[in-house]
Protein backbone atom coordinates (compact mmCIF):
# COMPACT_ATOMS: atom_id res chain seq x y z
CA UNK A 1 0.00 0.00 0.00
CA UNK A 2 1.07 3.57 -0.67
CA UNK A 3 2.82 5.66 1.96
CA UNK A 4 3.20 8.84 -0.11
CA UNK A 5 1.74 12.19 0.88
CA UNK A 6 -1.94 12.72 0.23
CA UNK A 7 -2.72 14.56 -3.00
CA UNK A 8 -5.43 17.20 -3.27
CA UNK A 9 -7.67 14.80 -5.22
CA UNK A 10 -7.28 12.17 -2.51
CA UNK A 11 -8.09 14.70 0.18
CA UNK A 12 -11.24 15.99 -1.48
CA UNK A 13 -12.67 12.50 -1.96
CA UNK A 14 -11.77 11.68 1.65
CA UNK A 15 -13.64 14.79 2.80
CA UNK A 16 -16.50 13.81 0.50
CA UNK A 17 -16.76 10.54 2.42
CA UNK A 18 -16.39 12.32 5.76
CA UNK A 19 -19.54 14.26 4.85
CA UNK A 20 -21.49 11.16 3.87
CA UNK A 21 -21.02 8.86 6.86
CA UNK A 22 -22.03 9.36 10.51
CA UNK A 23 -19.15 10.17 12.82
CA UNK A 24 -19.65 6.92 14.75
CA UNK A 25 -18.96 4.91 11.59
CA UNK A 26 -15.48 6.28 11.02
CA UNK A 27 -13.48 3.11 11.53
CA UNK A 28 -11.40 0.79 9.38
CA UNK A 29 -14.09 -1.90 9.14
CA UNK A 30 -16.64 0.38 7.51
CA UNK A 31 -17.33 -0.97 3.97
CA UNK A 32 -17.40 2.55 2.53
CA UNK A 33 -13.98 3.29 4.00
CA UNK A 34 -12.68 -0.04 2.76
CA UNK A 35 -13.98 0.75 -0.73
CA UNK A 36 -12.35 4.18 -0.85
CA UNK A 37 -9.11 2.74 0.52
CA UNK A 38 -9.08 0.29 -2.37
CA UNK A 39 -9.63 3.04 -4.92
CA UNK A 40 -6.82 5.13 -3.42
CA UNK A 41 -4.40 2.25 -2.90
CA UNK A 42 -4.21 3.00 0.81
CA UNK A 43 -5.05 1.07 3.95
CA UNK A 44 -8.47 1.38 5.53
CA UNK A 45 -6.71 2.56 8.69
CA UNK A 46 -5.07 5.41 6.78
CA UNK A 47 -8.39 6.50 5.30
CA UNK A 48 -10.28 6.29 8.61
CA UNK A 49 -7.51 8.25 10.31
CA UNK A 50 -7.74 10.94 7.63
CA UNK A 51 -11.49 11.23 8.21
CA UNK A 52 -10.85 11.51 11.95
CA UNK A 53 -8.40 14.31 11.18
CA UNK A 54 -11.18 16.16 9.36
CA UNK A 55 -13.47 15.57 12.34
CA UNK A 56 -11.11 17.49 14.63
CA UNK A 57 -11.89 20.61 12.55
CA UNK A 58 -15.67 20.28 12.82
CA UNK A 59 -17.06 22.98 15.15
CA UNK A 60 -20.26 21.01 15.74
CA UNK A 61 -18.30 18.06 17.11
CA UNK A 62 -16.16 20.42 19.18
CA UNK A 63 -19.21 22.06 20.78
CA UNK A 64 -20.62 18.64 21.68
CA UNK A 65 -17.34 17.54 23.21
CA UNK A 66 -16.86 14.79 20.62
CA UNK A 67 -13.23 14.48 19.66
CA UNK A 68 -11.74 13.53 16.34
CA UNK A 69 -8.01 12.95 15.94
CA UNK A 70 -5.86 15.04 18.28
CA UNK A 71 -3.85 16.61 15.48
CA UNK A 72 -3.53 16.68 11.72
CA UNK A 73 -1.95 18.52 8.83
CA UNK A 74 -2.28 21.94 7.24
CA UNK A 75 -3.61 20.32 4.07
CA UNK A 76 -6.72 19.08 5.89
CA UNK A 77 -7.49 22.60 7.09
CA UNK A 78 -7.05 23.86 3.52
CA UNK A 79 -9.53 21.31 2.13
CA UNK A 80 -11.97 22.04 4.96
CA UNK A 81 -11.78 25.74 4.08
CA UNK A 82 -12.16 25.10 0.35
CA UNK A 83 -15.39 23.17 0.85
CA UNK A 84 -16.80 25.71 3.28
CA UNK A 85 -16.04 28.56 0.90
CA UNK A 86 -17.70 26.92 -2.10
CA UNK A 87 -19.73 23.80 -1.35
CA UNK A 88 -21.21 23.72 -4.85
CA UNK A 89 -17.84 23.66 -6.63
CA UNK A 90 -16.02 21.28 -4.29
CA UNK A 91 -18.90 18.85 -3.94
CA UNK A 92 -19.15 18.39 -7.69
CA UNK A 93 -15.38 18.30 -8.13
CA UNK A 94 -15.00 15.60 -5.48
CA UNK A 95 -17.81 13.54 -7.05
CA UNK A 96 -16.03 13.80 -10.40
CA UNK A 97 -12.73 12.62 -8.94
CA UNK A 98 -14.49 9.73 -7.21
CA UNK A 99 -16.10 8.73 -10.49
CA UNK A 100 -12.74 8.79 -12.26
CA UNK A 101 -11.17 6.61 -9.58
CA UNK A 102 -14.04 4.16 -10.05
CA UNK A 103 -13.57 4.10 -13.83
CA UNK A 104 -17.08 5.45 -14.36
CA UNK A 105 -18.76 8.67 -15.38
CA UNK A 106 -20.13 10.98 -12.70
CA UNK A 107 -23.59 10.27 -14.11
CA UNK A 108 -23.14 6.52 -13.52
CA UNK A 109 -21.86 6.98 -9.97
CA UNK A 110 -24.76 9.30 -9.14
CA UNK A 111 -27.23 7.01 -10.98
CA UNK A 112 -28.42 9.82 -13.25
CA UNK A 113 -30.17 8.99 -16.53
CA UNK A 114 -29.07 11.57 -19.11
CA UNK A 115 -30.47 9.77 -22.17
CA UNK A 116 -33.29 12.27 -22.50
CA UNK A 117 -31.06 15.33 -22.13
CA UNK A 118 -29.48 17.12 -25.13
CA UNK A 119 -25.72 17.41 -25.32
CA UNK A 120 -24.17 20.69 -24.26
CA UNK A 121 -24.64 23.23 -21.50
CA UNK A 122 -28.14 22.10 -20.53
CA UNK A 123 -26.97 18.56 -19.85
CA UNK A 124 -23.91 19.75 -17.94
CA UNK A 125 -26.03 22.02 -15.75
CA UNK A 126 -28.63 19.33 -15.08
CA UNK A 127 -25.99 16.74 -14.18
CA UNK A 128 -24.24 19.16 -11.83
CA UNK A 129 -27.51 20.01 -10.07
CA UNK A 130 -28.52 16.37 -9.64
CA UNK A 131 -25.07 15.28 -8.47
CA UNK A 132 -24.96 18.05 -5.89
CA UNK A 133 -28.50 17.33 -4.75
CA UNK A 134 -27.42 13.76 -4.08
CA UNK A 135 -24.35 14.94 -2.17
CA UNK A 136 -26.49 17.31 -0.07
CA UNK A 137 -28.99 14.60 0.79
CA UNK A 138 -26.28 12.10 1.74
CA UNK A 139 -24.44 14.66 3.87
CA UNK A 140 -27.50 15.91 5.74
CA UNK A 141 -28.91 12.43 6.45
CA UNK A 142 -25.49 11.23 7.63
CA UNK A 143 -25.12 14.24 9.93
CA UNK A 144 -28.41 13.31 11.61
CA UNK A 145 -27.58 9.58 11.63
CA UNK A 146 -30.47 8.93 9.23
CA UNK A 147 -33.13 10.04 11.72
CA UNK A 148 -35.73 12.77 11.50
CA UNK A 149 -34.56 15.50 13.87
CA UNK A 150 -38.13 16.12 15.11
CA UNK A 151 -39.68 12.65 15.41
CA UNK A 152 -36.71 10.30 15.37
CA UNK A 153 -38.17 8.37 12.43
CA UNK A 154 -35.38 6.25 10.93
CA UNK A 155 -36.81 5.01 7.62
CA UNK A 156 -34.55 6.49 4.89
CA UNK A 157 -37.22 6.29 2.20
CA UNK A 158 -39.39 8.61 4.30
CA UNK A 159 -36.64 11.12 5.09
CA UNK A 160 -35.73 14.30 3.23
CA UNK A 161 -32.76 16.62 3.38
CA UNK A 162 -34.70 19.84 3.86
CA UNK A 163 -33.19 23.16 2.86
CA UNK A 164 -33.60 25.80 5.57
CA UNK A 165 -33.05 28.62 3.10
CA UNK A 166 -34.69 27.36 -0.10
CA UNK A 167 -32.67 26.16 -3.09
CA UNK A 168 -34.14 28.94 -5.24
CA UNK A 169 -33.19 31.70 -2.80
CA UNK A 170 -29.52 31.14 -1.96
CA UNK A 171 -27.42 29.61 -4.72
CA UNK A 172 -24.23 29.81 -2.65
CA UNK A 173 -25.60 27.55 0.09
CA UNK A 174 -27.60 25.03 -1.90
CA UNK A 175 -25.15 22.25 -1.11
CA UNK A 176 -24.02 23.50 2.31
CA UNK A 177 -25.06 20.83 4.86
CA UNK A 178 -25.28 23.55 7.53
CA UNK A 179 -28.32 24.72 5.51
CA UNK A 180 -30.08 21.38 5.94
CA UNK A 181 -32.31 19.49 8.34
CA UNK A 182 -33.20 15.81 8.23
CA UNK A 183 -37.01 15.69 8.33
CA UNK A 184 -39.62 13.07 7.55
CA UNK A 185 -41.77 13.75 4.51
CA UNK A 186 -44.67 15.29 6.44
CA UNK A 187 -42.60 17.66 8.56
CA UNK A 188 -40.46 18.51 5.55
CA UNK A 189 -43.60 19.64 3.74
CA UNK A 190 -44.80 21.61 6.76
CA UNK A 191 -41.38 23.25 7.13
CA UNK A 192 -41.25 24.10 3.42
CA UNK A 193 -44.74 25.65 3.58
CA UNK A 194 -43.98 27.67 6.70
CA UNK A 195 -46.34 25.73 8.96
CA UNK A 196 -43.50 25.06 11.35
CA UNK A 197 -40.05 26.42 11.95
CA UNK A 198 -37.04 25.76 14.15
CA UNK A 199 -36.13 28.50 16.59
CA UNK A 200 -32.60 29.73 17.25
CA UNK A 201 -32.52 27.59 20.39
CA UNK A 202 -33.47 24.58 18.23
CA UNK A 203 -37.08 24.10 19.30
CA UNK A 204 -40.07 23.32 17.12
CA UNK A 205 -42.49 26.22 16.71
CA UNK A 206 -45.83 25.71 14.97
CA UNK A 207 -47.81 28.23 12.96
CA UNK A 208 -51.10 29.56 14.30
CA UNK A 209 -52.62 28.02 11.17
CA UNK A 210 -51.85 24.59 12.63
CA UNK A 211 -52.77 25.52 16.19
CA UNK A 212 -56.17 26.68 14.98
CA UNK A 213 -57.16 23.37 13.47
CA UNK A 214 -60.16 21.54 15.00
CA UNK A 215 -59.35 19.10 17.78
CA UNK A 216 -59.22 16.19 18.05
CA UNK A 217 -57.51 15.95 14.71
CA UNK A 218 -54.63 14.13 13.09
CA UNK A 219 -52.72 17.38 13.40
CA UNK A 220 -52.64 16.89 17.17
CA UNK A 221 -50.80 13.59 16.90
CA UNK A 222 -48.62 14.43 13.92
CA UNK A 223 -47.78 18.09 14.54
CA UNK A 224 -49.05 19.70 17.74
CA UNK A 225 -47.44 17.14 20.03
CA UNK A 226 -44.02 18.43 18.94
CA UNK A 227 -44.67 22.10 19.75
CA UNK A 228 -41.71 23.47 21.80
CA UNK A 229 -39.88 20.14 21.68
CA UNK A 230 -36.15 20.35 21.06
CA UNK A 231 -34.85 18.83 17.84
CA UNK A 232 -32.12 16.21 17.91
CA UNK A 233 -29.03 18.11 16.84
CA UNK A 234 -26.67 16.47 14.35
CA UNK A 235 -23.22 15.18 15.16
CA UNK A 236 -21.85 17.24 12.26
CA UNK A 237 -22.90 20.34 10.35
CA UNK A 238 -25.33 21.86 12.86
CA UNK A 239 -27.86 24.28 11.32
CA UNK A 240 -26.45 27.80 11.26
CA UNK A 241 -28.37 30.54 13.03
CA UNK A 242 -28.35 32.80 9.96
CA UNK A 243 -30.25 30.17 7.97
CA UNK A 244 -32.75 29.49 10.76
CA UNK A 245 -33.31 33.22 11.17
CA UNK A 246 -34.08 33.55 7.47
CA UNK A 247 -36.66 30.78 7.69
CA UNK A 248 -38.29 32.30 10.78
CA UNK A 249 -38.49 35.78 9.22
CA UNK A 250 -39.30 34.95 5.60
CA UNK A 251 -41.03 31.56 5.37
CA UNK A 252 -42.64 30.79 8.71
CA UNK A 253 -46.30 31.76 8.82
CA UNK A 254 -46.47 32.60 12.49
Amino acid sequence: MATHNWTRDELIVAFNLYCKIPFGRIHNRNPEILELAGLLGRTASAVSWKLANFARLDPTLQRRGIAGASHGSKSEQEIWDEFNQDWDKLSFESENVLAQLSGKSVEEVANIDVSDLPLGKERETTVRVRVNQGFFRSSVLAAYSNRCCITGLAIPDLLNASHIVPWSVDSQNRVNPHNGLCLNALHDRAFDRGLLTITLDHKVRLSSLVKGLPKPDAATELLLRYENSEIALPEKFAPESRFLEYHICNIFRG
